[in-house]
């Protein structure tokens, strides 16, 4: 019997709330992600937000899931870390942060429509995901580049290696020359 070879698709979504200070890490990764490399096509890079259950097709849709987050783990801010999904503390999984209520649900209910794709969380220790701000904690925006390069590193390993974006290429201004 043939079988035929797939590429798996590969899902990098940060989620977070870029209002509450720390708890847009995640977004803000993807952002930067997005405005500095290519990606081939069966890589998404998804700003995840705050869309919980929304995200379900998106989740279904993967065969490999990295999701960025800021997660109280009970580190240092601004702590990186690697954790399969299957590994995260149940008593994270109930933290008091917005997204992850939304997260955590949509998560749990992948099993019932039948798809849950191998996950690991990268992320890093928040130092304060309650007050109104969108800049990060000094703590946390000096991760930023870590998290980037724990994103493509992960990739690395799956066989990927997207590459830096090119430039926008300068256009010339013309001037009429003075009379």
């Amino acid at each position: 019997m043939h079988t035929e070879n797939k590429i798996p698709i590969i899902v990098v979504m940060g989620v977070g709330n870029i209002l509450l200070r720390d708890e847009g890490a995640g977004v803000r990764v993807i952002q930067k992600l997005e405005r500095e490399y290519e990606f081939p096509d069966h890589v998404d890079i998804i700003d995840g937000g705050v869309q919980g259950l929304s995200l379900m097709s998106v989740i279904d849709r993967a065969d490999i899931l990295i999701v960025v987050d800021a997660v109280k783990l009970g580190g240092q801010p601004g702590d990186l870390f690697r954790v399969p999904w299957e590994e995260i503390p149940d008593r994270t999984r109930y933290k008091d942060s917005l997204h992850q209520v939304d997260f955590v649900e949509t998560m749990s209910l992948m099993p019932l429509i039948g798809r849950v794709p191998q996950t690991v969380i990268i992320g890093v220790e928040p130092e304060d995901i309650h007050s109104w701000s969108l800049d990060l904690s000094p703590a946390v925006a000096a991760r930023i580049p870590d998290l980037c390069r724990m994103v493509l590193d992960e990739l690395k390993t799956l066989g990927v290696s997207p590459g830096p974006k090119e430039s926008e290429p300068q256009t010339a201004v013309w001037h009429r020359p003075p009379p």
